[in-house]
């Protein structure tokens, strides 16, 4: 075969090819939008999945935030013991956020809320102890908890979301372990 008969059959296979793939995502016969594939639907299944697994790891860690903040307000004398894990809280919300924690879909206009819509209620107010010993324990009981959540979700969530699960679950025992004196609570 010549040179020349090299490159026809190269041009016409690449044009085959073309095609081929053209017809692969082109719309439907009907000129309608063409509807998505299998794939193509387990990767937005995958998508909301992951999306509303980093909602509730959010909300998880936000409502340990307010439980530090509550047990700070009640109780000043814990500042200095409580600040430096607080902090770490705060930066594991940040953490935990990054990527994909607002809404699944775009908020447009005929979806986003009205100018009339009243105000969303303030989240009711965390108990704390009076004791400050027993607000601890609370605390260190709410930390256990967002742990074990965390822990938890690391089946159902992607391999680095799941490193930051690990990390945040990790630091949360250790946290348990620190207002408790090491103590089992």
């Amino acid at each position: 075969m010549t040179t020349t008969g090299r490159r026809a059959l190269l041009v016409a296979g690449a044009a085959a090819g073309a095609t081929a793939l053209v017809g692969c995502t082109s719309p439907g016969g009907d000129g309608g939008p063409r509807r998505p594939d299998a794939a193509e639907r387990e990767a937005a299944r995958a998508a909301r999945a992951e999306a509303a697994l980093r909602a509730r790891s959010v909300a998880a860690a936000r409502g340990l935030l307010e439980r530090y903040d509550a047990v700070l307000a009640a109780h000043p004398a814990l500042t200095p013991r409580l600040t430096p894990l607080r902090r770490s809280v705060a930066a594991h919300v940040k953490a935990l956020g990054e990527g994909g924690t607002g809404p699944a879909e775009p908020v447009t206009a005929s979806r986003a809320p009205s100018a009339s819509a009243s105000a969303p209620a303030a989240p009711a107010p965390v108990p704390v102890a009076a004791d400050a010993g027993a607000a601890l324990g609370q605390l260190a009981a709410a930390e256990r908890a967002a742990s074990d959540g965390h822990t938890a979700a690391l089946l159902a969530a992607p391999p680095e979301y799941a490193r930051l699960l690990a990390s945040v679950a990790a630091s949360g025992a250790v946290h348990v372990h620190l207002l408790t004196g090491g103590a089992r609570t």
